[in-house]
Parts: structure tokens; C-alpha cells; sequence
């Protein structure tokens, strides 16, 4: 990033009047174009919008307190800016992921998933994993893949687990078994719909591309990376325990 006492910000998210004059008390300018990073106050969702609308510019996300709570280490916008400020928040990439069909492209820093576009009727497919097939026909409500940040949202909700390295193939809601898999991040994998109709989706993208029977959808690993600044701030398990008790 820029000289932090230079730095020019665009801000994301909801509840934005909590934040901004805390923003501005700091020093740091808002811009609304060419802005050195981003900072997104509210959730996941919210994270997932910025990096959609400015790929590739670092980021900085803050847990809106109105709706999640934090612990005591993360509580207060105004020390997590000063965190920012001090230059000694950890840096991290993570790798995003691209779906492609018939010409389109969708790209997501948490999933790509392919779901059944009639909610009462299932879709068949076929996968291949780096050319291989993997088992016979599937039958379900759909299939994707996650990231490693990713493994912690909708692959975690399908096969209660999460990992560490590499992406996961997940399976939902399938009539038989298939178990869910681990992969290398360099895994390519190749989904062809036998019966639709379906739709592929990216995180919370609101762009959706229709499939029908025949189609060949292919997901790898993208060639652009997100730049977080916080990230263990920001997925704090203390923070988590706070939100969902129950974990």
C-alpha cells in the first residue's frame, strides 16, 4: 500500500455512519475512485462485494458491532483503524477461483457452485477431476468448489468440515454416496450437466449464467489473488464463538 499518513480509501459495507467519521478523524482520506485500499465494515458478504467491485486493491474489513459481536481484543472500530495505521497488520493472499461455461466467466474469492435451478427437481452430472472421471452420473441439488477462506461458509454448512490447503469439491444434497474431496489449489475440475436446467454461481454474486443439458462448466484456480490486511482479525474464533455459540 501507499504512505499510510497518503493513504485515499473507498468504504464498503453497511451502517457506514459508525465508521466514517471515525475514518476521516484519523486522517485518512475517502475517495470514491483510485483508492489505495478498501475498507468494508459489515460481514462476509460485504467483503465479497468489494473484492467483486475493486479485484485485485487490498482490502480491510471490519465486523459491523451492531449485528456481530466481538470479543474484547477486536470491540471498537477506532482501535481496529489504529491497527491499520500502526503498519503492523499481517498481510495476506488468497487465491480466488473461475468458473467458466460457454464463454462466460465468474470469479469468487469463497465458492463457485453449480445448483439446480427448480427447487424441486434435481440435476445430474458428470465431474472429472484433472481429466479423470470421478465416480459415475451424480444426482443431487448441485456441486462446487471452495477456497480455503471459503471452507468456512457454504462447503462448511454441506459437509460440516473445513480445511487448510488446497480447494474443496463439495456435493450437496446427492441421492447417493459421494464423498466430499480435497484437492490441490492447482486441481482442475470439469462438471458436465446431464440434465438441467441449472445455473452456475460465485459467492454472492447476483450474476448468475444459465446452464441446460450438455453443458460443460470448467473451475480452477484464478489468476488473481486478494490482498487482506486483518484477515485473523477479521475470522477471530473468539469473535466466531461470540456470533454462534453453538460452534
Amino acid at each position: 500500500m501507499t504512505k499510510l499518513s497518503e493513504l485515499k480509501v473507498v468504504v464498503r459495507g453497511r451502517f457506514l455512519e459508525d465508521i466514517i467519521p471515525l475514518i476521516e478523524k484519523k486522517g485518512i482520506k475517502i475517495v470514491n475512485e483510485n483508492p489505495d485500499a478498501i475498507i468494508t465494515h459489515g460481514g462476509d458478504g460485504a467483503l465479497l462485494g468489494a473484492e467483486r467491485e475493486y479485484p485485485g486493491i487490498p482490502k480491510f474489513p471490519i465486523r459491523d458491532e451492531r449485528t456481530a459481536p466481538l470479543c474484547e481484543e477486536h470491540s471498537g472500530c477506532d482501535r481496529q483503524i489504529d491497527s491499520l495505521l500502526s503498519g503492523r497488520l499481517k498481510k495476506t493472499e488468497i487465491m480466488k477461483l473461475r468458473g467458466k461455461c460457454r464463454g462466460g466467466a465468474l470469479k469468487a474469492l469463497n465458492d463457485i457452485f453449480i445448483h439446480n435451478q427448480d427447487p424441486v427437481s434435481a440435476i445430474r452430472y458428470k465431474v472429472w477431476i484433472d481429466g479423470r472421471p470421478y465416480g459415475d452420473e451424480i444426482v443431487g441439488d448441485g456441486v462446487g468448489v471452495a477456497t480455503v477462506h471459503g471452507s468456512t461458509a457454504y462447503y462448511r454448512s454441506i459437509t460440516h468440515s473445513v480445511f487448510k490447503i488446497g480447494i474443496g469439491l463439495a456435493f450437496s444434497n446427492s441421492t447417493e454416496l459421494t464423498n466430499h474431496l480435497v484437492l490441490s489449489e492447482n486441481s482442475k475440475i470439469r462438471v458436465v450437466l446431464t440434465r438441467g436446467p441449472a445455473v452456475l454461481v460465485a459467492d454472492n454474486n447476483p450474476d448468475k449464467i444459465e446452464l441446460k443439458k450438455g453443458d460443460a462448466v470448467e473451475i480452477e484456480k484464478g489468476e488473481e489473488e486478494a490482498v487482506l490486511y486483518g484477515l485473523d482479525a477479521f475470522m477471530c474464533l473468539k469473535c466466531r464463538k461470540l456470533r454462534h455459540p453453538r460452534d
